[in-house]
């Protein structure tokens, strides 16, 4: 799985367009959620953190029309130099979403699930941590689950979405508590203590 670019790169190209710190901090909770995911599933840790970083390359062209997003990223990408298979991961993300046309569409690849599940998980962590006076350090699977469960909390978060770890033969404490592990790891990269 060879990429194209380095991490340093792929960063800048997505700053080129995004550059709302929100954003920022969400493209660096999921890359540091899917490198832990990877490490865990014994895959490509700098392919899956690559994923994790670049998946919403083009949110910062699109979200006035969030219709819209998702159709750029595949050019962007491929002048980057990324191939098929990885922009198809990608664009994946936004299945079952009125986005590129892929509200019907559904993941069917562990790297597709993987990417759903670590990028929308990074929503209800966030949200709980900025709740807790911006505390990560301390946060416990038992306290996320809760909030998991509350459909009111962070209420944009699609839990099924999350689920789809269960694809990975991943259990859901074992995703929460993975991804807890993985932001505390780069708190204070996300403005988290």
């Amino acid at each position: 799985m060879n990429l194209p670019i380095t991490r340093e790169e792929a960063w800048n190209l997505v700053k080129k367009d995004n550059s709302h710190p929100k954003d920022l901090i969400h493209y660096l909770e999921s890359e540091a959620v899917m490198r832990a995911l990877a490490e865990k599933l014994g895959k490509d840790i700098e392919y899956y953190g690559m994923l994790g970083l670049v998946h919403d390359v083009d949110w910062g062209l699109t979200k006035e029309n969030s219709k819209e997003h998702l159709t750029k990223a595949p050019a962007i990408l491929k002048e980057a130099g990324f191939d098929e298979e990885f922009i198809s991961i990608i664009v994946s993300h936004g299945c079952g979403f009125d986005c590129a046309g892929l509200i019907n569409e559904k993941r069917t690849k562990k790297e597709e699930f993987a990417l759903a599940a670590s990028e929308t998980i990074t929503g209800l962590i966030h949200a709980y941590a900025l709740m807790r006076g911006n505390k990560i350090s301390d946060m416990k699977v038992k306290g996320l689950k809760k909030k998991f469960k509350d459909k009111n909390f962070a209420a944009a978060v699609e839990r099924k979405v999350i689920m789809e770890c269960e694809e990975l033969g991943i259990s859901l404490d074992e995703f929460l508590e993975l991804s807890i592990g993985a932001i505390k790891n780069i708190k204070e990269l996300v403005n988290l203590e």
